[in-house]
């Protein structure tokens, strides 16, 4: 099982309901501000990962990359924009990859992700990348098209005018075309058939209040973006319900999940909440946004590192969907409230803190996306960046961390915190998330010279 630097000593003292020791697995301390202080633990094993042969960062363009990635959000927050049946991590990967692959055509300063199209000379990659960009969100949000044009028109009103940006207008239309009609086959539009929730011990099934339907039940079968298949890293079966290792995960989430948890510290509670409050795709990407801006990124390197992100996103979701619909494990508000098939008394009245998603609980999603966005951003950025991440559902909410890994620590663990995931879905998150990007991170032939945490 992996672990991070982020993910250390735990929970020494908290009475279990099982009668179990405490798992080495679950609390952290934090300092002001939500500076994480952990410090590694037994077992922590190191791997590497890949790093950009050259340094990426000279100065450029890049900030085109972070206003289609800000325009793609803004319509994403549009009620009713996104398809409810579609993954939003779908479309920052098409929207990335297209910006990307329209940049290298012209650049040829990478290996493309999908193809290279014929670009005339002279050509303006930045042109192309804006026309790309514009061209996949107008298509994915056609109700939304007003928005994309307004973007475009401020994009190229900065590029001189001539033959290079009309070749590079036509460069990224090519491209965005054939990578739309190329996704428009991935069966993401099929509709989901209705779930079936199992009676046995164990199984998925609504959670209470509002027992709503679980979403994205047949995401894992679409066709991934650059894995082989969405059960390339499915994580191995988790213990039986009925096992010790499943009571001890289980009572730790009961004890600091629980939304009147006196074992949960003050900190462990806003972070909870925090980092349930906006998706965490979403928060990902606007900490590469960060750092592009920070770095003063080039259009080449930061079309690089989102493509990279997204890709590594999107396909973290097909695995991690294709792993909770096969193994359909009930969330712990399910176990927690019917103990009795534990051999202990049911707790009908344990409520998480925050609102339980609906959907299985193993793997967890936002350990999954967190460790593939840290893997991604640790390998184009390096170790130890200073990160703060910003919450849209929270204006003004910040919370300030010294590495990418130690962001994905808290944001893995916060779900333990909220009540929402067992630290068996958790180490299950962190191990699918992990490999999903490296494999993405070997798509694009960027060597190992970096070793970090995992």
């Amino acid at each position: 099982m992996l672990r991070t630097r982020a993910m250390l000593t735990v929970l020494a003292g908290v009475a279990l309901a099982a009668g179990t020791a405490a798992s080495a697995w679950a609390a952290s301390a934090t300092g002001t501000g939500g500076q994480v202080l952990r410090q590694a633990g037994a077992g922590e094993r190191q791997a590497t990962v890949p790093r950009p042969a050259t340094s990426p960062f000279a100065p450029g363009s890049g900030q085109l990359v972070v206003d289609w990635n800000k325009t793609l959000i803004a319509i994403l927050n549009i009620h009713g924009a996104q398809p409810a049946t579609i993954h939003p991590t779908r479309s920052f990967a098409i929207l990335q990859a297209a910006e990307y692959d329209a940049t290298v055509a012209i650049t040829h300063a990478g290996r493309p992700y999908l193809f290279r199209v014929p670009v005339a000379r002279p050509a303006s990659a930045a042109a192309a990348a804006d026309q790309a960009a514009h061209d996949v969100l107008a298509g994915l949000y056609p109700g939304q098209a007003s928005i994309a044009d307004d973007r475009l028109a401020a994009e190229l009103a900065v590029i001189p005018d001539g033959p290079a940006k009309q070749h590079g207008i036509k460069t990224g239309k090519t491209v965005a075309a054939k990578l739309l009609t190329i996704r428009s086959t991935d069966g993401s539009a099929a509709p989901p058939p209705p779930f079936v929730s199992g009676t046995a011990p164990g199984a998925y099934r609504p959670t209470p209040p509002s027992f709503t339907p679980p979403v994205f039940t047949t995401w894992g079968t679409i066709t991934p973006f650059v894995l082989e298949s969405g059960a390339q890293f499915r994580p191995a079966a988790p213990p039986s319900v009925t096992s010790d290792a499943y009571k001890d995960s289980l009572a730790v989430t009961s004890s600091l999940g629980q939304d009147t948890s006196t074992t949960r510290t003050a900190d462990q509670t806003t972070a909870g909440k925090d980092w349930s409050s906006t998706p965490v795709w979403n928060v990902w990407n606007e900490v590469a946004q960060d750092q592009v801006v920070t770095h003063d990124s080039s259009l080449q390197s930061s079309a690089t590192a989102f493509a990279a992100l997204d890709l590594s996103l999107a396909d973290s979701a097909i695995g991690l969907y294709d792993a909770k619909y096969t193994y359909q494990i009930w969330r712990p508000m399910t176990a927690i409230r019917d103990g009795s098939e534990f051999g202990f008394p049911p707790n009908p009245s344990w409520n998480p803190l925050t609102a339980t998603a609906p959907d299985p609980s193993y793997p967890g999603a936002h350990a999954t996306f967190s460790f593939a966005a840290a893997t991604i951003l640790t390998a184009v950025f390096g170790d130890e960046q200073p990160v703060t991440v910003h919450f849209d559902a929270l204006p003004g909410q910040t919370r300030g961390f010294a590495s990418f890994y130690d962001a994905a620590g808290e944001a893995s663990l916060s779900r333990i915190w909220a009540g929402q995931h067992t630290t068996l879905d958790e180490d299950a998150g962190q191990q699918l998330g992990s490999y999903t990007a490296r494999f993405v991170l070997r798509h694009f032939d960027w060597d190992l010279s970096r070793t970090v945490r995992s």
